[in-house]
């Protein structure tokens, strides 16, 4: 018996090795860019990344979809149309986003769910790179948590040419139709493509089968982009982005919310939240100093109107808040014998528009409130770095950096407020190490200290917040400091991947709501931003590939992040906002070369262990998120490299079940089907 099972053994290994070598001879080895601000392969990076490719973007409806159940990212959604990344516990401006290397964050990023990041079309976005932890030294301010990054696809040909392709989709629970469109045309010296899409949802069915109201939404985008390589050394890329959508309802201030008889507001909506983004990029290869240099200038513009009436109030307000970032960033990098280096320089300027008026519903006069924002509010930020990747013989890399950065936000004198300037000048730090235990195996270690500066929302916002509270500014605020350090095991071979980081996060002066013990006439609660909370949060995140067979294959993720806060008087409570213990279990059987099913769990445990905030908001039980399971299986047939289609069935056995920290519960048992054509 013993014998039968060496022999079987044996076979099932030879099988799988032979089918794994065939796999990596036509794989590359993946390259990263965002954690090291040049490309080098996965293996020499010490940072714990995660890479997300076009294959999962593209059967979403929004960018931020593509970002749910990932290792070490956590997805929150407080209404269809948003989604918002929370990494190692923060989640906000404490999260950097970047599209194409220029800064996504702006001055009126909120340190909480932010909704801009939905503003990215995902039609030609080509992968998404995810940062867990704080390589702060190419960074700066906002790099605590970690950074996400899109990265769109840059037309290119071998020789003169045209291709296309379409996608077309349909879901039942949000009753979802997405159309996406792109065309490239070029030679080897110049391409360009145009790409557009449009998607239409309507009212959300749960768990159980009831349709909750108002849910829809519409969202749009188009992309124009022009690729040029005069010579070999050089490149430059001309693209313009643009993403809009026109009126989405936030429903959690729309339904009544946990501890609620009545909802916040009678109307919100945000009417509309636009992005546009205008990049140049220039490359040039083995220039000065024998280095490669990267210039990039941008522009995006960022309009973030609402419309809003508290509940059963005859008085709609209507805002008009505006970001325009102009950004200019400029790099150097080069490889040496022993490993590579880089130093670089960015300058960013934005300046804040708002406007707020009210309108009485009744009578139909309006007049002019304070604004959310002082207007014509500024930001401004410079900074230097410098990064150091070097090999100490064959088994140990180390990596370290440092950068200066001067950051300046000028606040104009409202009827509620003084004029104020505040200027934030901070270093950040990182050290990172790679062990090389064999060919297959790596212990990886960081250790960082950062910063996040106070931005204009933190500094100068008036108005009403989610969870029934009201906004007063607070201009001595100062930067928010976080020393974090992980390590981790990485292993690959031929039959099997595994990547498990431990990491740990020091956060100190954070920026926190307080209550003042004030109620506006409508019931709110004031609130104002200080400098009072400090948290420890610690964790793991885990994630496995196993090649069971030359047809079978199964992938394991899992997440879990504990957090404690000190606030005002050392009272040591439960972290905000912290996730529970999820992940996502799944198995891919390749029953031909055309055909394909995977069934596949997410699932999270319950999570009660809740600041005292997180009890306070009407998004979250105060009892505490119950934990839950769904089945879901995806059917794939591509019977040429032309066609694809995709069969997905969502939470199979209809479970009823929210997001910790969403605003709405998820979809119930939900039909998707796609279509992608390529030409």
């Amino acid at each position: 018996m013993l014998i039968l099972a060496a022999v079987l053994f044996s076979t099932w290994t030879t099988i799988t090795a032979v089918f794994a070598q065939e796999v990596a001879e036509e794989t590359i080895d993946e390259i990263q860019v965002t954690a090291t601000r040049r490309p080098l392969a996965e293996s020499d990076v010490s940072a714990a990344l995660t890479s997300i490719s076009v294959e999962n973007i593209r059967g979403t409806k929004i960018i931020t979809d593509a970002l749910a159940a990932q290792p070490g990212v956590f997805l929150q959604q407080t209404t269809p149309g948003q989604g918002a990344a929370i990494i190692r516990g923060l989640k906000g401006s404490e999260v950097l986003h970047l599209v194409d290397g220029m800064r996504l964050n702006n001055a009126i990023f909120r340190n909480a769910p932010t909704q801009y990041l939905a503003l990215v079309a995902p039609g030609t976005v080509d992968r998404i790179e995810v940062v867990r932890g704080a390589p702060a030294s190419l960074y700066g301010s906002d790099a605590v948590g970690g950074i996400v990054q899109i990265l769109s696809r840059i037309p290119s040909f071998d020789e003169p040419g045209t291709r296309g392709d379409a996608y077309l989709a349909y879901d039942t629970a949000d009753l979802g139709k997405v159309i996406r469109g792109s065309f490239d045309i070029g030679n080897e010296r110049l391409a360009g493509l145009i790409s557009g899409e449009y998607l239409q949802t309507g009212n959300r069915r749960i768990g159980g089968g009831q349709r909750v109201a108002p849910t829809g939404y519409e969202s749009k985008g188009a992309r124009i982009a022009l690729s040029a390589t005069p010579d070999d050394k050089q490149s430059w890329l001309f693209d313009f982005q643009y993403a809009s959508q026109p009126a989405t309802p936030r429903i959690d201030e729309l339904v009544p919310g946990f501890g609620q008889t009545e909802p916040s507001s009678s109307e919100f909506l945000f009417s509309p939240n636009d992005r546009l983004f205008a990049h140049i990029k220039h490359t040039r290869a083995n220039w000065l100093w024998s280095a490669d240099w990267s210039f990039d200038a941008g522009w995006q513009r960022i309009d973030d109107d609402r419309i809003s009436r508290d509940f059963q109030s005859q008085f709609r307000r209507r805002e008009k808040n505006s970001s325009d970032l102009f950004g200019i960033t400029a790099s150097a990098a080069s490889d040496t014998r022993s490993g590579s280096w880089i130093v670089g320089a960015e300058l960013y300027h934005d300046r804040v528009r708002s406007q707020r008026s009210e309108e009485d519903i009744v009578s139909g006069q309006v007049q002019e409130l304070q604004a959310r924002f002082p207007d014509d509010s500024s930001a401004d930020q410079a900074a230097v770095y410098a990064n150091l990747l070097h090999s100490l013989g064959e088994r140990h890399t180390l990596s370290g950096g440092l950068r200066f950065s001067a950051i300046s936000v000028d606040l104009p004198q409202t009827a509620l407020s003084p004029a104020a300037s505040v200027d934030q000048n901070d270093i950040s730090a990182d050290i990172g190490w790679i062990f090389d235990m064999d060919q297959q195996s790596q212990i990886v270690a960081n250790l960082g200290y950062g910063f996040r500066a106070p931005n204009v929302f933190d500094l100068g916002t008036l108005g009403d917040r989610p969870g029934n509270r009201f906004n007063i500014p607070n201009p001595d605020l100062e930067s928010e400091r976080i020393y974090q350090f992980d390590v981790g095991f990485r292993h690959h071979d031929e039959l099997w991947d595994l990547n498990v980081m431990l990491f740990a996060l020091h956060y100190t002066d954070r920026i926190t709501s307080v209550l003042t013990g004030a109620v506006t006439p409508s019931g709110r609660d004031v609130v104002q931003s200080r400098n009072v909370e400090s948290a420890d949060i610690l964790g793991v995140e885990a994630a496995a590939h196993f090649i069971l067979s030359a047809a079978t294959t199964a992938d394991l993720i899992v997440n879990y992040i504990r957090g404690e806060q000190t606030e005002a008087g050392s009272v040591a409570v439960s972290a905000d906002r912290i996730p529970p213990f999820n992940g996502r279990l799944s198995l891919r059987y390749a029953a031909s070369e055309s055909l394909s099913v995977e069934p596949y769990l997410l699932f999270a445990g319950s999570q009660d262990r809740l600041s005292p905030r997180d009890i306070r908001d009407v998004r979250i039980n105060p009892d505490g998120t119950p934990g839950w399971l769904t089945a879901n299986v995806a059917v794939t047939w591509q019977p040429n490299e032309r066609w694809q289609f995709v069969a997905r069935l969502e939470n199979v056995f209809d479970k009823q079940y929210r997001l910790h920290g969403s605003g709405i519960d998820s979809t119930g048992a939900n039909l998707i089907l796609s279509l992608h054509t390529l030409w």
